[in-house]
């Protein structure tokens, strides 16, 4: 009995300890997930549970992030890329050095004039995702439906809607469609006036963040990768090649190049996941519900997301509304998925330290082309209105939990959804903004 129980014990220790390493484990499986933000897009990974009988979708609301890109600001190639240079002219670099600076000069070449714009990559995973949504709710795209889709007025967004558009208008060219990219549209679409952004910015949440990054600089081994001469690498900022060479590489995967080239082997597996904990934890402590901020960051998006409730006001009474798609960026993405709660991403974790062992894992939130689709269905032989609509959530065309009680999840209740969030952001206001 008593052995029984000690290997029960020991059983569950292993158990808890799998769990507490998840990042950690999938980064290992699939080292491109440490990539962060530049974790190009899986697409969906379950099947879609049926709609409740006598039920069918009508309406679609959605945000996306654009998809796959170059790297934004010139300087995240041309750093690397001098530094290794320099010290090549120098004789400073190991024979694996140099080659990664081969490596890096190819990445920047194809990058050249490209700042941020969207990849291939990137407008191939956008008309992938309008061909599952038209397939998986053909309902919401028969006969001329009318889609209304703003963008940003970000190139990369605005083309990732033109795709996105051009393949539902190739699956039914009666589809209405109206497309706009205005600053008129900003204030919802990417505010950058909100006044969560100063209450966001604390003394508190920035120490706290740079006290977790200074614990996870982890990049020795890297050094002796790249450099001959342990003097040398004492006279350059090493923090920063580090940090640059590991975006270059987490970026790689949104490019052509993916197909010819990788930069992981000269990362150890603690390197990698130190450099993705610290950009966890970073983008928890300024989007996420970070109490350092009292979770201001997700309120960021409070404009986004009382849009989203609004014009499904004006639109579920409809028969037969269309979709409402808009266009925009992952620091926009991450902290509404945080507000909405989805997947409990709107729980606070007491301890940056213990992001990985709660789930607080940003590649399964925001990679490119990253999405939240409201999915609205109506009863087939009723007219729709507030008190018989209901609704589900994907993210990233995965079904998602909400903290809304229901009786047939993960449909919900459009009216208690409606009136959870509008109460949650009525409440934070009145409290938060004098």
């Amino acid at each position: 009995m008593k052995r029984n129980v000690i290997l029960i014990a020991i059983a569950s220790m292993l158990t808890l300890s799998l769990s507490a390493q998840q990042a950690r484990h999938d980064i290992r499986q699939h080292v491109e997930l440490a990539g962060s933000n530049y974790v190009a897009y899986p697409g969906p990974k379950k099947a879609l549970t049926a709609a409740p009988k006598g039920y069918e979708a009508y309406y679609i609301s959605h945000y996306g992030r654009h998809g796959s890109r170059y790297l934004i600001g010139t300087n995240d190639y041309d750093k690397p890329y001098n530094m290794l240079l320099k010290a090549d002219s120098l004789g400073k670099l190991t024979a694996k050095g140099k080659d990664v600076l081969a490596k890096v000069k190819l990445i920047r070449e194809e990058a050249q004039l490209r700042d941020g714009e969207l990849t291939l990559l990137g407008a191939q995973q956008h008309r992938g995702i309008a061909k599952r949504m038209y397939e998986r709710f053909p309902e919401v795209f028969k006969g001329k439906t009318a889609i209304d889709a703003r963008s940003t007025i970000v190139i990369r967004c605005i083309l990732s809607m033109e795709n996105e558009l051009q393949q539902l208008a190739s699956m039914n060219p009666q589809l209405e469609i109206a497309h706009d990219a205005s600053v008129h549209d900003m204030w919802y679409l990417n505010d950058s006036h909100s006044p969560y952004n100063r209450l966001r910015d604390t003394k508190e949440a920035s120490k706290a963040n740079s006290e977790f990054s200074k614990r996870h600089d982890n990049w020795g081994h890297l050094m002796t990768v790249l450099f001959s001469d342990p003097e040398y690498v004492k006279t350059i900022n090493a923090g920063s090649l580090a940090h640059h060479l590991f975006k270059l590489t987490s970026n790689v995967q949104s490019t052509e190049l993916r197909h010819q080239l990788s930069l992981w082997d000269i990362f150890t597996e603690d390197e990698i996941y130190d450099f993705w904990q610290k950009e966890n934890a970073t983008w928890y402590s300024y989007y996420g519900p970070n109490k350092n901020n009292n979770g201001a960051g997700m309120y960021t998006q409070a404009n986004l997301l009382r849009n989203i409730l609004t014009t499904a006001d004006t639109c579920i009474t409809k028969s037969h509304p269309g979709a409402t798609l808009r266009f925009g960026h992952e620091v926009c993405v991450m902290p509404l998925v945080c507000l909405l709660n989805l997947n409990h991403y709107g729980d606070p974790v007491d301890d940056l330290e213990d992001l990985d062992d709660r789930g607080w894992n940003n590649y399964q939130i925001f990679p490119m082309a990253c999405n939240v689709q409201f999915i609205f269905y109506k009863p087939k032989k009723q007219a729709p209105n507030a008190d018989n609509v209901l609704v589900k959530v994907l993210l990233n065309e995965d079904e998602a939990t909400l903290p809304v009680g229901t009786d047939q999840a993960p449909y919900y209740h459009w009216k208690d959804v409606r009136s959870y969030y509008m109460k949650q952001l009525d409440d934070y206001q009145a409290h938060y903004v004098k």
